[in-house]
């Protein structure tokens, strides 16, 4: 089995875990292809390679950082179809769930095959009156606000050409279900189980004291018209890729055509958490003295 690492360096351990998983690699002799952003930083034997070159010569791709190495990696593996799993050296790590204090015994349960795969929906965008996107697929969601003036700019939402709603707003979020507890959930979006399938289409900021989010299905194709007459706004994908749109401008979202494979293992489920790291579902500590009462 092939092996490979694409990391943020520029995380805390990164470089330790790092040279853990190299010493994993000659112990177990498996082939190891790094990103050159690795390579840059720790010197070995392993080959170093564009993130793409390194999915596509890989049988499982290890992602080391945060959600959006994850993200990155994704982009790199795109519809090969390759498997990732995530390793979180940061802090919140929704997506990449696994701690790296186990970082060897995941590898092996790994390379002995003793995990799941969860697919996951991805979104595909078309822009319709504006520029060509050099990668036009997210994970999490896509984006369009008002760019760099503080002014609401104004978005028509159809669905499969019937018109569904008008937006006085900040911004449009259209969030898959992995991107739930994302930018989605931070503006008052409902949460979905990941292993759905379909869209979400949240206002930021709306005008509108009734705006509320909707749920669209997988079979969908929502079109967002835009029209902003201030400035120029900003189409961006999984908050990594961005893109200025003519003021007057639309765009299409549907369900692509490949999914995004995560390893995953029975003792890290999406609402193990939901409930560890956004603390769903707690109820509030009382004061000694002051206990909480059910009658």
């Amino acid at each position: 089995m092939r092996f490979g690492v694409i990391a943020n360096m520029g995380r805390p351990d990164a470089e330790a875990v790092v040279r853990r998983i190299f010493e994993w690699a000659r112990q177990k002799e498996v082939s190891l292809s790094l990103c050159q952003r690795v390579t840059d930083e720790v010197e070995t034997e392993f080959p170093s390679l564009p993130r793409r070159v390194v999915a596509q010569n890989s049988d499982v791709i290890v992602s080391l950082g945060g959600d959006g190495t994850l993200l990155a990696s994704a982009r790199a593996v795109g519809r090969l179809g390759r498997p990732i799993l995530g390793i979180n050296l940061g802090s919140l790590g929704f997506l990449t769930q696994l701690r790296p204090t186990a970082v060897e015994d995941t590898l092996t349960a790994v390379l002995e095959g003793k995990y799941s795969i969860e697919k996951r929906m991805v979104a595909e965008v078309k822009v319709e009156k504006g520029p060509e996107l050099d990668h036009p697929y997210a994970l999490n969601d896509v984006v369009i606000d008002r760019g760099a003036v503080s002014r609401i700019i104004h978005m028509d939402l159809f669905s499969n050409n019937y018109f569904i709603c008008s937006y006085a707003a900040d911004g449009l979020i259209i969030s898959t279900p992995t991107g739930s507890t994302a930018y989605a959930l931070a503006v008052g979006g409902p949460i979905l189980n990941p292993l759905l399938d379909a869209f979400i289409a949240v206002p930021i900021s709306a005008f509108s004291l009734t705006t509320r989010p909707i749920i669209f299905s997988d079979k969908d194709v929502l079109r967002v018209v835009v029209k902003s007459t201030h400035s120029n706004p900003v189409l961006t994908i999984d908050g990594q890729i961005s893109c200025s749109l003519p003021k007057e401008s639309s765009f299409t979202i549907k369900k692509a055509d490949y999914c995004i494979n995560f390893i995953v293992f029975r003792e890290n489920s999406f609402y193990d958490v939901l409930r560890s790291k956004l603390h769903w579902g707690r109820l509030p500590e009382s004061e000694p003295g002051h206990e909480l009462h059910s009658d």
